[in-house]
This record gives structure tokens, C-alpha cells and sequence, in this order.
């Protein structure tokens, strides 16, 4: 393999898996557009997601056009339960409180899913069958189109949605004011529990689609958060399309990484990235500076 087409296989691969990181960064922004709050067990949805998706379709035996969207619709009920029961009751709490509350979830997800699964990764197979895709030397597996696609979808329809939309617009004003909106008529309780339900079907969607590719276990939650967080840091907390942008450019730095450096320190570009950002820019780069000061309190 030569080396132009070296550096277009990375770029392919990064861009697939910073896609992945863009959904998960999404989901990050989502929570925060209405409630402020950094929600860590946004990691485990996408867990949860590529792992009902699994029982749907190797054990049920459902069709991938019936158990996409009954994986979507199961995790956005976890989302909704899990705002209910962990962040409700304790919503007066301080954000650092709640912060903790979410990195129970994020262990109680992630235990509940090795008891049901185990520990060994699961695999789905490819959405759309065919040859591997061969552009300038590199190859290209068709499952990337999906994932590819499914992220420029989901950003262009969460900005519709708060750019858009009554309720979209409802929620983002939520975090700026709770009081406020309350008695402009606004159900905050109903908008927060919303944003956790849209932010974990979303994390469903990026589960199933990655799947394919990368397998599935019990404990890929983790380093999913970290670097969706990245993104979403990156590109600014509650930018939709920053997060995308951010998540692209992790990945395509971790793919060239691992390629001409060391696959070990892949998973090191993103904790560097996010201390870079935090101590030059807490912004974002699309970010606002008053948001770069409330990050910085």
C-alpha cells in the first residue's frame, strides 16, 4: 500500500469512528441545553444500544427494519426511566451532585449489562451486504456509509429540532432559566425528562450503527463518554454541529496516530485534546466565552 493511499485509509476509518464520537457528543449536548448537566452515563446508551440491538436480531431473530427501531424505542425508555428514578429526585441538588448521580448510572448500566451478556463482545452483521468499497487504494466497508449517514442525519435533524420547534426551543431555555421558563408557561420537569429520553435513543442509534464495525461489550460505555465528551467539549457544549465537526477531528487524529505513531496512543489524543481545549479555550471552538467561563468556575 502506498503511502496517499495509507493516509486515505485513516482518513476513511477516522472519519467513521468521529462520526460515532459526534453522536455521542451530541447526546452530551442535548442533556446540557436543558439542564446544565454533564450526563457520563451518556456512553452506556450506545453500550445499550448496539447490545438490545444484538438480543433483537441474533436472538429474537427480528428483522433489521423491526429491531432498529424497537432497540431505539427500548433505550429511549431507559433514558426516561433513568431521569425519573436517579435525576428527578435529587434535581435540586448541585450540578456536582448530579454529575456523581450520572457516574452511578453510568456503573449500574455497565454492571446490569455484564450480567445479562457477559463479557465478550457481540458482533451484527453489516446492514447492506456487498464487496468492501475500494476509492483511491483504500477500502472502505459499506457499514461506513451508515454510520457516515446516520450522523449527518441525526445533526441536521437535532437542528431543526432546537433551531426549529416550540419544544426545542422550550428546552434550551430551560437551562438558561429554569424559573423563567416555568412561568412563561414552559414544563420543565417534562422538557428535562425529554432531553434524556432523545439523548439516549440518539446514543441507541450510534450503538447499532457501530456494531458492525467495531463489536460490542459490556464496558465500551466508557472511553465512548470520554471521547464524546471531548467532542462535545471541543466543539462547544451544546453546539450540535460543533460536536460533529469535534468528533471528526478526534477521530481522524487517533486513526493518523495509530497508523504512524503507536496504536497504543490512540486513546491518548482525545484526554489531550481536552486538557489543551480546557486550559487555552474551555469554549469550544464554536463555542461562546460566556460559556468558556462557566467551565472555567
Amino acid at each position: 500500500m502506498t503511502l496517499s493511499s495509507q493516509i486515505l485509509q485513516f482518513l476513511f476509518t477516522g472519519l467513521t469512528v468521529g462520526a460515532i464520537y459526534g453522536m455521542v457528543g451530541l447526546g452530551f449536548g442535548i442533556i446540557y441545553n436543558a439542564t446544565t448537566i454533564i450526563n457520563l452515563a451518556q456512553g452506556e446508551f450506545v453500550m445499550l444500544g448496539g447490545l438490545i440491538m444484538v438480543f433483537f436480531t441474533t436472538v429474537l431473530k427480528l428483522p433489521l427494519y423491526i429491531g432498529f427501531p424497537l432497540t431505539i424505542v427500548g433505550v429511549t425508555a431507559i433514558g426516561a426511566i433513568f431521569e425519573r428514578f436517579a435525576i428527578h429526585p435529587v434535581r435540586n441538588a448541585s450540578l456536582l451532585t448530579l454529575v456523581i448521580v450520572t457516574i452511578a448510572a453510568s456503573i449500574f448500566f455497565r454492571g446490569i449489562a455484564m450480567f445479562i451478556w457477559g463479557k465478550d463482545p457481540y458482533a451484527l452483521p453489516p446492514f447492506t451486504l456487498g464487496n468492501p468499497i475500494i476509492i483511491g487504494g483504500a477500502v472502505i466497508m459499506p457499514q461506513a456509509f451508515w454510520v457516515l449517514g446516520a450522523s449527518m442525519i441525526i445533526v441536521i435533524l437535532v437542528g431543526l429540532f432546537f433551531g426549529k420547534t416550540i419544544i426545542g426551543k422550550a428546552m434550551s431555555a430551560c437551562s438558561f432559566n429554569p424559573m423563567a421558563a416555568s412561568l412563561m408557561g414552559i414544563n420543565v420537569r417534562k422538557m428535562i425528562l425529554l432531553s434524556f429520553a432523545l439523548s439516549a435513543g440518539l446514543g441507541a442509534v450510534a450503538g447499532v450503527v457501530i456494531t458492525p464495525i467495531s463489536l460490542m461489550e459490556y464496558d465500551r460505555g466508557i472511553m465512548l463518554a470520554v471521547k464524546g465528551f471531548c467532542a462535545s467539549v471541543l466543539g462547544g457544549l451544546g453546539i450540535g454541529y460543533g460536536a460533529v465537526v469535534a468528533g471528526f477531528l478526534i477521530g481522524i487524529l487517533e486513526s493518523f496516530t495509530a497508523g504512524f505513531v503507536h496504536s497504543g496512543f490512540k486513546d491518548a489524543v482525545a484526554l489531550a485534546i481536552l486538557l489543551f481545549i480546557l486550559c487555552f479555550k474551555p469554549s469550544g471552538i464554536f463555542g461562546s466565552e460566556e460559556v468558556g467561563k462557566i467551565k472555567k468556575l
